[in-house]
Order: C-alpha cells, then sequence, then structure tokens
C-alpha cells in the first residue's frame, strides 16, 4: 500500500465518488478524477490505479445503460483507437512523470480547445461525404492516446459523441461499451508497463465503495438532466477538469 498523507487519500477518495457519477451520468467529470489521481500520486501511477477504478464504473454503466446503445456507430472507431492505444503505450515506455504530467495538461487543454470549436460549429455546419470518417479517425487516435497516457479519453469522445448528435441516453449506452472495451484492452499494456501491480490493486480495492456511492448518486441525477442541461455540464465539467489539471 502506498504512504500517502490525509489529505491524498481524501483526494482519491473524491475521485472515485467522481468516476461513480460521471460513468453513470455525467461523462465530463471524469477529468475532474485524472486531475485529483494526478495530484494525489505520481503521474503514471496515478493512471493505473485510475484504470482499475474505471473499470468498475465500466461494471456500473453497463448496467445501467446497455440498452440504449448505438453499437454500429462505434466501428468506425476502431482502427484509430488502436493505433491511439500504441502511441500512448510506447509514450509512456520513454517519457518521465514530469514529462507525462506536462502532455495531461496539454492533452487536456487540446480537448477544450476542440470543444469550444466543435460546438460553436456543430449547428451551422454540413458535413460532406467522407468528414464523418475523418472525424471518427481524428477523434479515435486522439482518444486512444489520451486513454492510454492519462486515462482522459472521455472529453475527447464525449465531444465526438455531442458533435454527432446522440440524444442523451444513447450516448451514455454507446459510451458505457466504448470505455468499457477500450479500458479492459487497456489492462495488458498497463501491467507490461508496470503502472498496475499488486499495490494498486489493493489501493483500488479501499476505493471502490465510492465508485459504487457515485454511481448511485449518479443514476440519481440521471432522471433530472435535460438534454440541453446534460450537454452543458458535460462541456463545463471538461472545461473545469483541464484548467484545473494545468493549474496543479
Amino acid at each position: 500500500m502506498p504512504e500517502l498523507t490525509l489529505l491524498a487519500w481524501a483526494a482519491l477518495a473524491a475521485a472515485a465518488v467522481i468516476v461513480g457519477v460521471s460513468k453513470a451520468a455525467l461523462p465530463g467529470a471524469n477529468t475532474l478524477a485524472i486531475a485529483l489521481f494526478a495530484t494525489a500520486l505520481p503521474a503514471k501511477e496515478s493512471t493505473g490505479a485510475l484504470l482499475v477504478l474505471l473499470i468498475v464504473g465500466d461494471g456500473f454503466a453497463l448496467w445501467l445503460h446497455r440498452r440504449h446503445a448505438r453499437l454500429r456507430a462505434l466501428l468506425p472507431l476502431i482502427p484509430a483507437v488502436l493505433a491511439g492505444l500504441l502511441l500512448g503505450t510506447a509514450f509512456l515506455a520513454f517519457a518521465s512523470d514530469a514529462w507525462t504530467r506536462r502532455v495531461i495538461g496539454a492533452i487536456l487543454l487540446l480537448v477544450v480547445g476542440v470543444t469550444l470549436w466543435r460546438r460553436r460549429r456543430a449547428r451551422e455546419e454540413t458535413e460532406a461525404p467522407g468528414a464523418g470518417l475523418l472525424a471518427a479517425a481524428a477523434y479515435g487516435t486522439l482518444g486512444g492516446f489520451t486513454t492510454m497516457v492519462a486515462n482522459a479519453a472521455g472529453p475527447v469522445m464525449s465531444m465526438y459523441f455531442l458533435a454527432a448528435r446522440f440524444p442523451m441516453r444513447e450516448f451514455l449506452g454507446t459510451a458505457a461499451w466504448f470505455f468499457a472495451g477500450i479500458n479492459l484492452a487497456k489492462v495488458p499494456f498497463s501491467v507490461a508497463l508496470g503502472i498496475i501491480d499488486g499495490q494498486t490493486l489493493l489501493m483500488d480495492l479501499m476505493l471502490v465503495p465510492g465508485v459504487v456511492a457515485g454511481a448511485l448518486v449518479g443514476r440519481w441525477l440521471l432522471d433530472r438532466l435535460d438534454q440541453r442541461t446534460f450537454e452543458r455540464i458535460v462541456i463545463a465539467l471538461t472545461i473545469l477538469g483541464a484548467v484545473y489539471l494545468l493549474a496543479a
């Protein structure tokens, strides 16, 4: 078990609750969990520790939203995501903690810019033939890389699903299947890189109740959200999390 201060444990516990809420109702909230984990733990170790909790949260998300998924929409993303995972694995094999932190901050800053740009153009753009595949390739590659390096694909893919105009329930159902698959695919890479080990699993075991509590809170919130409020909260949480991590 890592030796952590009481404040660090409090940050990790809060992040675990946020993971549960994000998986059940508010995908953008994951960025806050990334920031808290990266603040409490060394950058690389934070990636592995958070991944285990995300997988636990994925189980709740699938249980809640499995009937609303649009699985066919995920097919164009698969090759690009795999390419991004390989790029992210190669980066983690050579990058120091300091560089990993800088890249996490830069990635989330990029996501904020993409978020604002896509939202501004979403209502006025008419995509040409092939533009959908181009968007899938761009978001998929960036999503694969960010999820491997920082578990930060949530903001990237949230913007992809919003730009594709998914209704709230289909958004959550499709995202649940996407992240369940991608997070499980990352486990062998993470173990090989040494960022998931016995200590990681023991620490995460202490934090799982927070994920469960967060998922229950998220389920309660879900029945009280409409589409417009949902989209605004996703965008606001993405921006807030990115700014917090950069400032930290």
